[in-house]
């Protein structure tokens, strides 16, 4: 069996962050190696953890996703997966400017908390981790 993915998480919602953190943890693929509550911190956390993947929140404080997502690709190029309620199909304008500073792929912020629910959140969320950790960034 393949080593877990190195996952980081970026996300100032501490509600948001454990829910991730907890989706992430129940797949044996997938291994959370550090969490950041901005950007900023993301930064420091990434040039320590080295993750495969970084999973990162656009609306945070003292520097949101945007920013963030430009600073990795400058500086630790890797695959990044944008979770945050101003992703969805609507947001055009949001998705492309992420895009265009090198995030590949956008997650919608899980809202709901049934069973049935956590498990399509989860299984989505780990295959779109496992595409993305394949995909070489530069």
């Amino acid at each position: 069996m393949a080593d877990p993915i190195k996952v980081a998480l970026v996300e100032d919602s501490a509600v948001a962050l454990q829910i991730l953190k907890r989706l992430l943890d129940s797949s044996p693929d997938v291994n959370v190696v550090g969490t950041a509550q901005d950007g900023a911190e993301g930064l420091q956390m990434i040039a320590q953890t080295l993750p495969d993947v970084i999973c990162t929140d656009l609306q945070m404080p003292n520097m949101d996703g945007l920013e963030f997502t430009s600073k990795v690709m400058k500086d630790f190029p890797r695959p990044i997966l944008v979770i945050s309620n101003n992703v969805h199909p609507s947001d055009i304008d949001n998705i492309f400017n992420l895009m265009q500073a090198g995030a590949l792929d956008f997650f919608p912020k899980p809202t709901s908390g049934s069973a049935t629910d956590y498990e399509v959140l989860r299984s989505t969320l780990v295959t779109k981790i496992k595409v993305l950790a394949s995909k070489k960034v530069a």
